[in-house]
C-alpha cells in the first residue's frame, strides 16, 4: 500500500500543473487586441476581466502592468464623476510607476504615469495638484516619454504637453506654447483628432474663434481609422467645442 501512495505522489510531482485559462489568456497581445475595440461593451468587459487577472496574479510583469495603467487612464479620461476620475487617474499613475520599478526605461510606463497624474490633477483641481507638487513629477514622466518615442499614440506625449500649457492657471498658462506644441504634435501625427480639438480650444481661448472653427473642422471631418475608439471620443469632444465656438462667433 505504501508503494502505491509513493507511486501516486511521484506521478503528481512529475506532471506539471497547467496554468489556468485566465493566466494563459492574459498576454500583452490579448490585452492589445481587446484595447483596440475598447469602445465596444463586450470588448471592454473582456479587457476589464483581463486587467483584473493581471493585477491579481501577474502584477510583477511590467509589460502587463503598464497596459493595466492604460485602461485606467482611458476610463478616467471618459469619467464624468470627478471622484471616479480622481480614483482612476490615481490608479493609472500608481500602476505605471509600479511598472517603472521593474523596467525604469519603459517609455509606455512613463507616458501613462504622466497621463494618470494629469487625470488626477484635473479631478482634484489644477491648483490643488500644483499644491501637491505634482507638476514636476508630471513633466519628468512626460518629457521622458516624448524623448523616448515622440510618435507613440499618435504623438500623444506632445498632445498632452500642449494641453498642459493650456490648463495651467495664470501666470503659468501659456497659450502660445500650447498652440506651438499642439502644432508640433500635428506635424508629427496629422491624424491625431484630439490634438485638433485641443488646438481649437487654445485658439478660442486666445480670442481666435474663426481660426479655431477652421481647426476644429479638421477633427470633425477627419478619419478615426488610426484608433477608432480614440477618434470617436475626440469627435464627441469636438461637438462641445463647436458649440462654444458658435456662441463666440454670434
Amino acid at each position: 500500500m505504501r508503494s502505491v501512495f509513493l507511486a501516486l505522489f511521484l506521478l503528481l510531482v512529475a506532471v506539471p500543473v497547467a496554468p489556468s485559462f485566465a493566466d494563459e489568456a492574459v498576454t500583452s497581445e490579448a490585452l492589445d487586441a481587446a484595447w483596440a475595440k475598447r469602445d465596444e461593451p463586450a470588448a471592454l468587459k473582456d479587457l476589464e476581466a483581463k486587467v483584473s487577472t493581471v493585477l491579481a496574479r501577474r502584477s510583477e510583469d511590467p509589460e502587463l502592468i503598464w497596459r493595466a495603467a492604460r485602461l485606467r487612464e482611458w476610463q478616467a479620461d471618459g469619467a464624468t464623476d470627478q471622484n471616479r476620475k480622481k480614483l482612476l487617474g490615481r490608479e493609472s499613475w500608481t500602476l505605471a510607476e509600479r511598472a517603472l520599478l521593474k523596467n525604469p526605461g519603459s517609455m509606455q510606463a512613463h507616458y501613462y504615469a504622466a497621463l494618470g497624474i494629469g487625470q488626477y490633477s484635473q479631478a482634484v483641481g489644477i491648483l490643488s495638484a500644483l499644491g501637491e507638487g505634482l507638476e514636476g513629477k508630471f513633466n519628468n514622466h512626460l518629457d521622458t516619454a516624448i524623448k523616448l518615442d515622440i510618435h507613440f499614440e499618435s504623438a500623444g506625449g506632445l498632445t498632452a504637453k500642449g494641453r498642459y500649457w493650456y490648463e495651467l492657471p495664470w501666470p503659468k498658462r501659456s497659450l502660445a506654447r500650447s498652440a506651438e506644441t499642439l502644432q508640433k504634435a500635428l506635424a508629427t501625427s496629422p491624424q491625431n483628432l484630439r490634438a485638433y480639438v485641443y488646438l481649437a480650444e487654445t485658439q478660442l481661448k486666445d480670442g481666435k474663434a474663426a481660426v479655431a472653427k477652421a481647426t476644429l473642422a479638421k477633427a470633425e471631418q477627419g478619419s478615426v481609422s488610426y484608433d477608432p475608439p480614440e477618434g470617436k471620443r475626440a469627435k464627441e469632444m469636438a461637438r462641445t467645442v463647436a458649440a462654444e465656438i458658435a456662441k463666440e462667433l454670434k
